[in-house]
């Protein structure tokens, strides 16, 4: 039978120190002939052979593309416990590439010379069963408390979890009795023989018996990956298996293919002719008739293991996500969904994630999520968000991360469009040879999505305004599926609404900004004692605020601790090249208080927003944050601050300069509409009941409220958000563009009476 695996190929490269050299450059050849993945046999008591981890390592660096394993490691000279964490390592190190071969023992005289133990068949069968056990374990970060493994022959006692792997490692068994093949039915995730050890039939007596183990295990068989190693010559007669033409190696391998499941050849040889000429005739006219032989062809179909369907989540129609959209859904169970979950801060558990890659697929997508009115939607950009917008649980989740592309229009315009899953570290790198930036936050990894429909506040503000002032136009879907341009002469109304309202209107899939020119700029980061942190508020707020528009400057305070005075860093950016200018600006900060350390540059933009990791977001918290715009820092705010902050109740402060530029926008121009406030608020606590009672002495003076860095989603954060009239305004449009409410999972602008579910 026929699994439905992809059709790969390999090569199997013997590792001669004799020439260490010769198994790199047939690896390299592997690669360039379009092989998918190379081996090496791994014998460490051999001495003619390099070690095959360091070769291993060594050619995943002289490589890009092809993946690598052993064939197969000798695990009773290969503590599992550390081969899972090289493993893992080798496979962040380059990409995502390593695989996992392993083998129970074997030439137990060589191993036991080596310091290994010697095991009788059944005990080795039982001490690989245990070793995979402690690789999995180690590799699964998500689990809580210390790994465990209570073997015979190795044990985890507690063992620190990770690191993970950057994919799913497979792990590819070499096996030929039945134990060893009952074994890989239940835990494996290949089989890996040898043609030449096999006799007629062994491959289907084989596959029979890892099928009915997997079974037996609640496994489905199509999971587990056929592979072979198979050798042979190419001679222009017939001479037997494998000896002939290419085309007779193509009518020799195909039976395997449908008959026995293999998906994956793996040619034995050092030999670069052989391989040459299997690449360029043997592999495209294998592929050619795995086509016109099987349903699914040798591009295969996927697979999902029982562990990932025993996982689903209940209301959800798993098997009725649109075919585009299939490659790119996650749910709960998928190896990728551990870094879909959630955002940068907040963790969660939705039933289902959808990767559209165009805006037809958002509409597929928004189109399937109509399907399940009852279901909490999220759509999240780059995923940083603390509201909590971006994820739920037991929901569905649009993710337009990969909607990601910048591309200039009309420079003589300055006019970017914005793929809304792009992140501002990449828009600023892509606008920087242009002599161009954008204001965007402070922080690279945010996603342009969230911040460009709530406003924009960044470095440059005060200077060139927020994000939002720079909009001309987007793409947006809308509830209903439909694709609209939004801008000042097509969807005035809802164009206004996207400005600082447009979580609640529709999915953007794109942007149009015209960006500004934006030469090297000055860069301060100053670390301050504030020995009285109210004074240093009032000062530090009186310096931005009498500051010329070309400072903008964001402050993050804590509270005193360990007897110590409390420490105030301050981030600013000033407008200029010109060192004077630059220093002149920083001084009146600088000046406020003693100084622990300073960094002060001159640099790009694009640099500043270089400030975020390429790992993906991974969180499990569940952050608590309150917001609010103010006009001035006065003395009174500042005394109720620092008595705040010295509660304890607060673990993040941060406030940011507004005004400037921000306030020369009539406050009517957008549905962001506190234009006036100079300075905007942020605080992050744990206990909920803490905060509510250290917040509530500061509500008071706060005029509006930013929305993407408030937790509390209640109907009377609206009205923090919006003046009355914007607020009017903003619902009626809700009940025009949105009136089914299925953009309700958020800050909800629906009266009490608008619909609560959407039809179907």
């Amino acid at each position: 039978m026929n699994y439905g695996h992809r059709l790969e190929f390999g090569t199997f490269i013997t590792p001669t120190h004799q020439s260490p050299q010769q198994p790199v450059a047939l690896a390299q050849l592997s690669e360039q002939l379009g092989f998918d993945v190379v081996t090496f046999q791994d014998h460490p008591y051999q001495p003619a052979f390099l070690d095959t981890w360091t070769l291993l390592t060594w050619v995943a660096a002289q490589t890009s593309r092809v993946r690598l394993s052993a064939n197969v490691h000798s695990i009773p000279l290969r503590t599992p416990a550390v081969l899972a964490r090289a493993a893992a390592s080798l496979d962040l190190l380059s990409g995502g590439r390593a695989e996992l071969g392993l083998g129970a023992g074997g030439f137990w005289d060589a191993i036991e010379a080596m310091g290994g133990r010697r095991l009788a068949p059944g005990e080795s069968v039982t001490a690989l069963s245990e070793a995979i056990d402690v690789i999995r374990a180690l590799w699964d970060v998500d689990a809580r408390g210390g790994a465990r493994v209570d073997g015979q022959f190795y044990r985890l006692d507690g063992a620190k979890r990770g690191p993970a792997p950057q994919h799913p490692i497979p792990l590819w068994i070499g096996a030929l009795k039945p134990r060893m093949l009952r074994l890989i039915g239940e835990k494996g995730d290949g089989w890996l023989p040898s043609l030449p050890y096999l006799q007629p039939g062994d491959l289907k007596r084989g596959n029979a018996i890892i099928d009915s183990a997997a079974e037996a295990a609640g496994r489905d068989p199509r999971e587990i990956r056929r592979l072979v190693n198979i050798s042979g010559r190419f001679s222009a007669s017939r001479g037997g298996f494998l000896q002939g033409t290419s085309q007779d190696w193509v009518d020799d391998l195909l039976p395997l293919v449908v008959e026995d499941g293999v998906g994956t050849f793996i040619v034995m040889g050092d030999d670069p002719r052989t391989l040459q000429q299997f690449a360029e005739e043997v592999m495209p006219a294998l592929r050619s008739a795995v086509d016109d032989a099987v349903p699914g062809g040798s591009a295969g179909s996927r697979v999902r293991p029982s562990v990932a369907l025993a996982a689903r989540r209940p209301g959800i129609d798993y098997d009725g996500v649109p075919a585009a959209l299939v490659a790119g859904a996650v749910e709960p169970g998928d190896p990728e969904y551990r870094t879909a979950r959630g955002g940068y801060l907040r963790g969660g558990s939705p039933g289902l994630v959808l990767r559209p890659t165009s805006t037809s697929e958002v509409v597929e997508a928004m189109r399937f999520a109509r399907r399940h009115p009852d279901l909490p939607l999220g759509v999240r950009s780059g995923g940083h968000g603390l509201s909590g917008r971006s994820t739920n649980d037991g929901g569905l989740v649009i993710d337009v991360g990969r909607l990601d592309s910048v591309t200039v229009l009309d420079a003589s315009r300055r006019l970017v469009r914005v793929g809304a899953g792009a992140r501002w570290g990449d828009v600023a790198a892509a606008l920087e040879p242009h002599g161009w930036a954008l204001s965007s936050g402070d922080y690279g990894g945010v996603g342009v999505g969230g911040l460009a429909t709530a406003g924009g506040i960044g470095y440059l503000s005060r200077s060139h305004g927020l994000t939002i002032d720079h909009l001309v136009a987007a793409e947006i879907v809308l509830a209903d599926g439909s694709v609209v341009r939004a801008d000042e002469s097509s969807q005035p109304d809802l164009f206004w609404a996207l400005r600082g309202a447009g979580g609640n209107f529709g999915i953007v899939t794109s942007f149009d900004f015209v960006v500004d020119e934006v030469g090297d700029v000055g860069w301060g980061f100053l670390t301050q004692v504030a020995e009285d942190p109210a004074d240093y508020l009032v000062r530090w707020g009186a310096a931005v605020e009498e500051a010329p528009r070309d400072l903008s400057s964001f402050l993050v305070m804590g509270p005193p601790r360990n007897g110590q005075p409390a420490v105030a860093q301050s981030r600013s950016v000033v407008e200029s090249s010109d060192p004077e200018v630059v220093v002149a600006r920083l001084q009146e900060i600088a000046s406020i208080a003693p100084l622990y350390d300073q960094e002060v540059t001159i640099t790009s933009y694009a640099s500043i927003m270089q400030n975020a990791g390429g790992t993906p977001h991974v969180a499990t918290g569940e952050p608590l944050a309150h917001s609010g715009l103010l006009e001035h820092i006065t003395p009174e705010f500042a005394a109720a601050a620092a008595a705040a902050l010295a509660s304890g109740a607060i673990y993040f402060f941060q406030i940011r300069s507004v005004g400037g530029a921000v306030s020369d926008v009539p406050a009517d121009a957008t549905a962001y509409a506190y234009r006036s406030a100079n300075f905007q608020v942020t605080a992050m606590g744990a206990s909920p009941s803490r905060m509510a009672e250290v917040w509530a002495t500061l509500y008071p003076f706060f005029d509006g409220l930013y929305l993407s860095f408030e937790t509390d989603q209640s109907p009377d954060r609206l009205a923090d958000a919006f003046p009355p009239a914007t607020l009017a305004r903003l619902q009626e449009l809700k009940h025009r563009y949105d009136p089914d409410n299925v953009f309700r999972h958020n800050f909800n602008l629906a009266p009490d009476d608008a619909p609560a579910e959407v039809a179907s």
